[in-house]
């Protein structure tokens, strides 16, 4: 049973007020799932069958949050929280090349996905305009996670020089939880905070 699957169990709950979408892997070889989508071999936190990759944790955001709306619309008020990174900034859509079959960039991919969590936010956020349901989007900041396995040799090194300005897990967790529960935000819908 796939993790979506496991998760739509939560459609038999009674109420879902917060649905946080973060499935996080970086720069990782190009590579195709069964179903044919752009695949990041070995890593997945969110797996659809088998789907692994940066568009596909995408797919995972929108179908599992497509799968729960009505739950989360009848449990109001509620909260949608798709976690992003500041790489966004740096992302495009290229809708005639979606799977990089064209040129696979592992830097490029994941700055794609990441703009593509902040407009799916946006997009959420319109949609759902007067339903009590509100959509925010976040960069965590940079965090001590196992994020970096797959960065090269003169990467990996930079990165430990920088380790002890990092974000620890708890930290990092910080702008999520605000997100998620911070009375502040209760009438805004469709912002990007760090």
């Amino acid at each position: 049973m796939s993790t979506i699957e496991k998760m739509l169990n939560l459609k038999k709950e009674k109420k879902l007020n917060i649905l946080i979408n973060n499935a996080g892997v970086m720069v990782c070889p190009y590579g195709k799932t069964d179903e044919n989508f752009q695949m990041q071999e070995s890593t997945s936190n969110l797996p659809i069958k088998s789907f692994q990759s940066p568009l596909s944790r995408l797919l995972g955001h929108f179908l599992l949050t497509h799968l729960l709306i009505d739950l989360i619309k009848r449990s109001t008020p509620a909260r949608i929280i798709n976690v992003s990174s500041l790489a966004h900034f740096w992302g495009t859509i290229n809708l005639d090349d979606i799977n990089s079959e064209k040129g696979y960039d592992k830097k490029k991919a994941y700055s794609h996905i990441k703009l593509a969590n902040v407009l799916f936010t946006r997009s959420l956020a319109k949609r759902l305009q007067g339903t009590a349901v509100t959509a925010y989007s976040l960069h965590p900041g940079v965090v001590q996670t196992d994020l970096w396995r797959h960065l090269n040799a003169p990467q990996a090194a930079i990165m430990k020089m920088i380790s002890p300005f990092i974000k620890t897990s708890v930290q990092g967790a910080q702008t999520t939880i605000y997100c998620a529960v911070d009375p502040e935000l209760e009438t805004e819908s469709g912002g990007y905070y760090r």
